[in-house]
């Protein structure tokens, strides 16, 4: 059985930046993409691996395999402006331009970076939990029957609907209710708040 904590111990205070640290950046989350990588992987070791196997094949005195012949033959006939080979040609450019933005963008936009407090962590938020948490915060404001949240990286889009009180003072209370609540967010760009507010539609 461990023995009790003497009174005069202090506990380890947990690690938090200085008070002149700057706080470091929050970037987004790179997204890991393993599917596109699997199967590049994949068609680069099928490919490589059936055209050495047909290299060592005419090196050992044997024929080369009937899609290399055609592939030959018809590389030797076709002229360059034929549709084939430009659709061909097409298809490897948009392949290749595919691979390039995945490779040079981050992805993951739906999460979205919080404020850094601790060089060692990063957290992040989902966008439908945040659109989520700003809608029961405009449910809670006076006269809002309903509400919907759309959220994107850089935009909260509201559209809500107000059964009683004036149109504008509940878009009044519902701008300082959601600015507070996107503070409250710790998000590292606040987004930019767009607020509507309707009536309820006749019923019939």
């Amino acid at each position: 059985m461990s023995e009790p904590p003497q009174s005069g111990a202090t506990p380890h205070p947990l690690p938090t930046l200085s008070g002149d640290e700057p706080a470091p950046k929050a970037s987004r989350f790179w997204s890991p993409r393993r599917v596109p990588a699997a199967l590049l992987a994949l068609l680069v070791l099928g490919g490589a691996g059936l055209l050495l196997y047909d290299v060592v094949a005419v090196r050992a005195d044997h024929p080369a395999m009937w899609w290399r012949r055609e592939l030959a033959r018809g590389l030797a006939d076709r002229p360059l402006d034929d549709t084939a080979v430009l659709a061909g040609a097409a298809v490897a450019a948009l392949a290749g331009l595919w691979l390039i933005v995945l490779a040079a963008t981050p992805g993951q936009r739906a999460l979205l970076p919080m404020r850094r407090t601790d060089s060692g962590v990063r957290a992040g938020l989902h966008r439908d939990a945040a659109a989520t948490v700003l809608r029961d915060r405009a449910a809670d404001v006076s006269g809002v029957q309903s509400a919907r949240v759309r959220m994107t990286r850089s935009k909260v889009d509201v559209r809500a609907v107000s059964h009683f009180r004036e149109l504008d003072d509940v878009r009044g209370d519902l701008d300082a209710t959601l600015a507070d609540g996107i503070r409250d967010l710790g998000l590292e760009r606040a987004p930019r708040l767009s607020v509507h507010v309707a009536r309820p539609g006749r019923k019939g």
